[in-house]
């Protein structure tokens, strides 16, 4: 799950104290390194920029300007947006989300201030001119369209949902008028534009070209393990699927009538087996451009007094003390995440089939920790904590601090400690430990995800990064280069989800010239790995297709381009 977000909320941790450790190497036997990446084009770069990143921390966008980020991403959701307690609509409030205990903490909240409201000086605004008072809307979403102007090929999403506002997703998804009804009202909130007006600002259009899609952070469909209140039901598994094909059918709709844009459509998904089996993960991959698997908190303060251990594990070895989450499902890991999403585990209800190259892993720019920390022989690793957990001035949330809190412990030898079986880094100092992310750790996580043909990298937030980016820049620098934009609207899929149909091919294709590959046939079947010629030239689809003719769907959708035959 993401970190808690209420309003004005963040992150935070205790403080860590001075002295100094000597750097082991692993612990236990060494798996096999995550070395030597395959050929792969899985270099996209997606980032969660926080509404109230605008508050406490004066975190605005224009910093995303100047520090080098926004020129190195290809996408940015902005989160969050609520669905409306009664109305199951997308909406817009100025009503600050409640305490993290309270069941109602996210009904009918919302940050309109901050969304469109909120002027900006020259000093503080991406173009260097000061917001007035006569125009349309101010905010975030008005530094966004200048952001925008300042690099024409960065998408920003309006992400849904989170862990505070992700309560009545389940009523919304319930039935085909309120998928329907849901979905058409974020689209005119968000994609056509259509502000309330708030505070002088807003009104029909006024945000119309900020946002090139929508993001879905359900935090989790069929499971009563969101935020306490949540609504969840055994039918959720199918209706999330017919919710993402809803969004994907009017934003298909809605781009073809303006101008045949394409707008994308993206998920936070988890990363437990205890979540992902209330998904079908092998119908979802047809409506999503990218799913974005939340690949850490998966250990953390609310482990009490541990033992301690990695908060996003890449692999889970021997030296994992926890015990196994719940009955039938493994130990958290982002390698038992993905194995589950690619190739199902059958053993605990997952079908897997969701295709490698629309699923992006999770970096984390922020810690979880515990106080009162022996050393042990591990350096605090696995080890219990008699200390509970503080709370940072910027975070300001129990047992977490953000990477510019923490001085220089991340990549310092003295403070920085390997763990060789869950190709982790974790931090230990004075009865302090610390897990998340340095640059060792990224570029294990990265070369995994080449490995696996994975898309690329999804970081949540942009909040915690410290003033030069630093680990931003190291996931940049590991994950590589972004594929190109899509220019070509791809086919609406189905509606309605359906087992593929069992068609059979002509006996004899159309001939073709100089191509081996069998020509591609409307109508026909295709599944992931299927080798079809077209127009001269070879294609390779990604996943199940059927009626996507090759060269139309642009280069993130089904067929990949091998080249003139």
């Amino acid at each position: 799950m993401h970190p808690r977000k209420p309003l004005i909320a963040a992150l935070l941790s205790s403080a860590l104290a001075a002295g100094a450790l000597a750097a082991t190497a692993g612990i236990g036997s060494a798996q096999a390194a995550e070395t030597g990446t395959t050929a792969s084009t899985g270099g996209v770069k997606i980032a969660y920029y926080d509404q109230w990143s605008v508050y406490g921390n004066a975190f605005y966008p224009k910093h995303l300007d100047e520090r080098g980020i926004a020129a190195n991403l290809d996408v940015i959701n902005y989160s969050f947006g609520n669905i409306h307690p009664t109305d199951l609509t997308c909406f817009e409030a100025n009503k600050a989300a409640g305490d993290d205990n309270n069941p109602g903490a996210g009904d009918g909240a919302g940050d309109s201030y901050a969304d469109y409201q909120k002027s900006f000086s020259a000093a503080d605004s991406v173009d260097g001119v000061a917001d007035k008072w006569d125009q349309p809307i101010v905010g975030v979403f008005n530094q966004f369209k200048e952001l925008k102007a300042k690099y024409p090929k960065l998408k920003i999403n309006i992400s849904i949902g989170g862990w505070s506002y992700s309560k009545y997703f389940s009523d919304a998804a319930r039935t085909d008028a309120s998928r329907k009804k849901l979905v058409a009202s974020c689209i005119k909130q968000y994609i056509q534009g259509d502000l309330p007006v708030e505070g002088g600002y807003g009104g029909p259009g006024t945000a119309a070209g900020i946002f090139d899609g929508i993001d879905i952070d359900w935090e989790y469909p069929g499971s009563p393990d969101g935020h306490l209140g949540n609504h969840y039901a055994p039918e959720d598994k199918q209706n999330f699927t017919l919710l993402l094909a809803e969004f994907r059918k009017q934003l298909d709709e809605y781009g073809a009538a303006h101008g045949g844009k394409k707008y994308l459509l993206t998920a936070a998904l988890p990363a437990g087996q205890d979540k992902i089996k209330n998904i079908e993960t092998d119908k979802i991959g047809a409506y999503l451009d990218y799913a974005n698997i939340m690949t850490y908190d998966m250990h953390g303060a609310w482990d009490g007094d541990g033992p301690t251990y990695h908060q996003s594990p890449l692999h889970s070895g021997t030296n994992d003390p926890t015990d196994v989450i719940k009955p039938g499902t493994e130990k958290y890991s982002i390698e038992n995440a993905i194995d589950s999403w690619i190739d199902g585990k059958p053993a605990y209800g997952i079908t897997g089939g969701f295709p490698a190259n629309k699923l992006t892993l999770g970096y984390e720019f922020y810690y979880r920790g515990w106080k009162g920390v022996p050393a042990g022989t591990t350096n605090g690793l696995a080890q219990p904590a008699t200390g509970g957990s503080g709370a940072r001035p910027l975070s300001q949330a129990a047992g977490i601090a953000y990477y510019k809190e923490l001085g220089g412990i991340v990549d310092n030898p003295s403070t920085t400690f390997w763990d060789d079986q869950a190709k982790s880094a974790y931090f230990y100092k004075d009865g302090e430990f610390f897990t998340g992310l340095d640059k060792r750790t990224v570029q294990a996580r990265a070369d995994y995800a080449h490995n696996r043909g994975l898309a690329g990298a999804m970081m949540y937030s942009l909040l915690g990064l410290d003033a030069n980016a630093t680990l931003f820049k190291d996931i940049v620098t590991a994950v590589g280069s972004s594929p190109t934009t899509p220019t070509t609207p791809p086919t609406t899929p189905p509606t309605t989800p359906t087992t593929p149909p069992t068609t059979t091919p002509p006996t004899t294709p159309p001939p073709t010239t100089g191509c081996t590959a069998p020509a591609y046939v409307a109508g026909q079947v295709y599944t992931g790995g299927s080798l079809v010629s077209h127009k001269g030239h070879t294609w390779k689809a990604q996943w199940w297709t059927q009626n996507e003719e090759p060269g139309t769907t642009g280069e993130w959708g089904v067929w990949k381009d091998q080249g003139a035959c």
